[in-house]
């Protein structure tokens, strides 16, 4: 894996590539938003608890990361600018998140932007509701 990107953001803000950043860092890659509990999980054994917090609190701070809320609940995932860029639909019953892209908001966020003669430099769409399989037992219960 390919850790230059991510020394660099470090260093430029007097931080240095240590192996538990590298770890936590590498434990997000490819995912789809992992919740504290699970990326500590996956990290037992080679970063310790308070380790994997300070550096996601470090990696949030930096713009590393970011994180989708979901009621009280959260999970993090790589920002934008170590992922592509997509948009969220959080289910509020189970807590799943999945990642969608979609070519048709971005078109409308932008022309937004153009008609209110604002410029955009960022931004963050998460859709709430019930996945499939909760939308289903719902149904069934209901």
């Amino acid at each position: 894996m390919d850790y230059s990107r991510l020394a660099k953001v470090l260093s430029s803000n007097g931080f240095s590539l240590t192996q538990a950043r590298k770890r936590v860092f590498g434990a997000l890659v490819d995912q789809e938003g992992i919740s504290m509990n699970e990326l500590i999980c996956e990290l037992s054994g080679t970063v310790d608890r308070v380790s994997v917090y300070r550096n996601v609190t470090l990696f949030e701070k930096l713009g590393i990361l970011q994180r989708i809320s979901n009621g009280f609940k959260y999970k993090v995932e790589l920002s934008d600018s170590f992922s592509s860029h997509h948009h969220h639909l959080s289910c509020s019953q189970c807590g799943q998140i999945i990642n969608i892209k979609a070519d048709q908001l971005e078109g409308a966020i932008k022309q937004l932007g153009k008609d209110h003669g604002f410029v955009i430099s960022g931004h963050q769409v998460e859709i709430h509701g019930s996945c499939a399989q909760c939308a289903l037992k719902g149904k069934e219960v209901g």
